[in-house]
C-alpha cells in the first residue's frame, strides 16, 4: 500500500498548525482526512480547504508543496515517516520522539525543539534556534538526530542535552549556547562566540569562527580516536565533509564562565 499523499491546492492565507497530520494522530481519526480541522490564526480551515488528499498508509505521509506558513509539521510524532517537498514554517518536528521527517526545502525557527528521538533531515537552510527550548523550558534537544544540508541561524543547539546536530553549511552566532550535553558538528564556519555559556557537550567547527568565546581555554592540538569514529559514522550516512574529523583539531575547553566542561574543536591552524 502506498503512502498518504497531501498536495497543496494553494498557498495558505494565514499560519496553519499541521500538528494533527502525523502517523500517531491520523491512526485515531475515524472520518475523512479532509475534514480534520486545522488550527489557524484567523479563519477556520479544514485539511481539504488547503490540501488535496490521496488516501494511503498514514504511517508514510507525503506533503507535496510546502509553505513558510505551515507550522508544527511532525510535532509530537513517535513513529512513521513524513516527507515534505517544499518549505516549512516554525517548529517542524517539535517534541518528536521517533520516526523520521525529511524536508526537501527550508524551515523556519525552532526546528526540532524539544525533540527526544527520531530523525529530522532538512535539505536546505534552517532558521535560528534549531533544537532549542521554548521560553521556560529546562532544555532543548534531548535525543535523536537533526541533519541540515544548508546553513542554520543563530543559537543552534541552545540548551541541548543529548543527541546529534549536523550542519553541512555555516552556523550563525552563538552555536551550542548554554549547551548541557550532546554533539554538534558544523562543517562550515560558525558565527561569533560559539559555545557561549556552554556547560558540557561537544561542538566541532570545520572552518573555525571569526571570534571565539574568550572564556575558553586552548588545550592544544589533538588526534582523537573518537573523532575518527564519528567521521566514519557520518561518511556511512552520506554526509559530505565528514573526513574533516579525521584530521588534527585544536581543542578548546569551557565555557569557564560557567561549569566549563564543554569542548570546541576547530581546525589546527586556527589561533
Amino acid at each position: 500500500m502506498s503512502g498518504l499523499t497531501l498536495r497543496l491546492r494553494e498557498q495558505p492565507p494565514q499560519r496553519c498548525d499541521l500538528s494533527a497530520l502525523t502517523p500517531d494522530r491520523l491512526a485515531k481519526v475515524d472520518g475523512p482526512v479532509e475534514r480534520i480541522e486545522i488550527q489557524t490564526t484567523r479563519e477556520r480551515l479544514c485539511v481539504g480547504d488547503l490540501l488535496a488528499v490521496e488516501p494511503g498508509d498514514a504511517d508514510d505521509i507525503r506533503l507535496e508543496g510546502g509553505s513558510e506558513r505551515f507550522d508544527y509539521v511532525g510535532s509530537g510524532m513517535s513513529r512513521g515517516r513524513i516527507t515534505v517537498v517544499g518549505d516549512l514554517g516554525q517548529q517542524a518536528g517539535r517534541g518528536m520522539s521517533g520516526g523520521s521527517i525529511s524536508v526537501e526545502g527550508n524551515v523556519s525557527r525552532l526546528a526540532g525543539s524539544a525533540m527526544s528521538g527520531g530523525r529530522l533531515e532538512i535539505s536546505g537552510d534552517a532558521g535560528p534556534l534549531v533544537g532549542a527550548p521554548l521560553p521556560g523550558e529546562a532544555h532543548g534537544v534531548s535525543g535523536g538526530v537533526i541533519r541540515i544540508g544548508g546553513s542554520v541561524g543563530e543559537r543552534a543547539g541552545d540548551r541541548m542535552r543529548r543527541g546529534l546536530i549536523v550542519v553541512e553549511g555555516t552556523a550563525g552566532d552563538h552555536p551550542a549556547s548554554r549547551m548541557i550535553g550532546g554533539t554538534i558538528v558544523c562543517f562550515g564556519e560558525a558565527g561569533r562566540h560559539p559555545g557561549y555559556l556552554m556547560q558540557r557537550g561537544t561542538l566541532i567547527v570545520g572552518a573555525g569562527a571569526p571570534e571565539l568565546t574568550p572564556t575558553f581555554i586552548d588545550t592544544g592540538i589533538h588526534e582523537l580516536v573518537a573523532m575518527r569514529l564519528i567521521a566514519r559514522w557520518l561518511l556511512d550516512e552520506g554526509i559530505q565533509g565528514a573526513s574533516l574529523l579525521g584530521t588534527r583539531l585544536r581543542r578548546l575547553m569551557g565555557d569557564t564562565a560557567v561549569l566549563g566542561k564543554g569542548e570546541i574543536f576547530v581546525p589546527a591552524e586556527t589561533d
